[in-house]
């Protein structure tokens, strides 16, 4: 099965993986290599977590007029 890269996941999907790669490795029963490589997917979702945060907040203060001097910055409305 082909894992989605972190950006293409929704909000909810990513934590959920997120959640399920921080349960793996506090069992400790994956190998140096395979911890490495879950930390490092780990990251990815983390980011793209955020990113999508950063997204929903700017859209928020958008639309309820907050912070008007605000340079206003590209954002796409992949949430949905």
């Amino acid at each position: 099965m082909a894992t989605k890269k972190p950006e293409n996941l929704s909000f909810e999907q990513a934590l959920e993986e997120l959640s399920s790669i921080v349960g793996e490795m506090e069992q400790g029963d994956l190998s140096l290599e395979q911890s490495l490589k879950q930390f490092e997917r780990g990251i990815a979702l983390a980011n793209a977590s955020t990113g999508k945060l950063q997204q929903a907040e700017q859209k928020v203060s958008i639309l309820m007029g907050n912070d008007e001097k605000a340079a206003l910055t590209s954002f796409y409305n992949d949430m949905e």
